[in-house]
């Protein structure tokens, strides 16, 4: 029998959180990107669990998983996968890359040069990619997981905003608290690792988890807000760019999953709030003056949330 998307949640949860002690929250919102099939960046400093939380998410469900270690000198082909010549065959036959699984690690992928980056582009929008004009697709449900350290400048190369903007969510981790840290520290001790965990959902179930995420209700007030949202980024003084209709119906769709989570079949305006941070931050560009005040993006959308009013009556449409 196929458990709820909230059943499927807390089995998930549970079994990360075997590894990944003090952050249900960051996990909560994980696993929402897994259920709305959205693409996940883990953006913090060494050391804090960013690609232990990607391992434990892929190894919590049935499916297949690659990791791709992000190096400069690491070639498109490398992910997308090369034409190689058999001579037996006398013909070219495809080899899968690194991107053909269900979850794929993308583990430092500012490392990787633009060029390599630009190799996810098509595969993280369209679950396919093209080999001497030849289109191959990707298993599914598809989910790339990455990750990047923000303080380490020598030797990365920034992710484009075409890039960031394929990611449904990005998240940062942070330090645990002392508790949490010490339960780390005692997991260290007891030999748990990622590397022990078992599935707890099929690859049938998430899909039908997914299918059910994507018929949550969502009211057209809801929606309005946002768009709202969205529409006033691209006006506030310190943006330069803001979020884009893509950013608008992942919004929605992130909204929709984190609903899910909680074991509702309807969107609150609660649910577009809460993911909105993790939802638009990566997808607003500062002006110069903003980023010469050290104004962040967090404050931003901060902002948009305070100034930008919700539905009063929160029901699914």
């Amino acid at each position: 029998m196929t458990p709820t998307p909230g059943t499927a949640f807390d089995l998930i949860a549970r079994n990360v959180q075997l590894v990944v002690r003090g952050k249900p929250e960051v996990v909560r919102l994980a696993v929402a990107a897994l259920f709305a099939e959205g693409h996940l960046l883990l953006e913090d400093v060494p050391g804090v669990g960013k690609t232990t939380l990607a391992r434990c998410l892929a190894g919590s469900i049935g499916g297949s998983w690659q990791r791709i270690q992000f190096t400069p000198d690491l070639l498109p082909g490398d992910i997308t996968g090369v034409m190689v010549y058999h001579q037996g065959e006398e013909g070219f036959r495809f080899h899968p890359g690194g991107i053909f699984a269900n979850v794929v690690l993308a583990d430092e992928i500012n490392r990787g040069t633009p060029k390599t980056q630009a190799a996810l582009l098509e595969v993280m929008e369209e679950c396919r990619v093209t080999v001497d004009s030849v289109r191959h697709d990707v298993p599914r449900p598809f989910l790339v997981v990455a990750t990047q350290n923000p303080i380490e400048m020598e030797g990365t190369y920034r992710l484009p905003e075409a890039q960031l903007d394929r990611f449904l969510m990005r998240l940062s981790v942070g330090y645990p608290d002392h508790d949490a840290e010490v339960m780390v520290v005692l997991g260290d001790r007891a030999g748990v690792s990622p590397d022990d965990l078992r599935p707890v959902l099929d690859l049938a179930g998430l899909q039908e988890v997914i299918a059910e995420v994507r018929r949550c209700r969502v009211a057209r007030e809801i929606v309005s807000y946002a768009v709202r949202l969205a529409t006033a980024s691209r006006h506030h003084p310190a943006v330069r760019f803001g979020v884009s209709p893509r950013g608008s119906v992942a919004l929605i769709r992130a909204a929709q999953a984190l609903a899910a989570t909680h074991g509702r079949d309807y969107v609150v305006p609660d649910d577009v709030k809460d993911v909105a941070h993790a939802v638009m931050c990566h997808r607003l560009v500062l002006t110069p003056d903003a980023e010469l005040s050290r104004r962040l993006p967090e404050q931003v959308v901060s902002e948009l949330l305070a100034d930008t009013a919700a539905p009063t009556a929160a029901v699914g449409g």
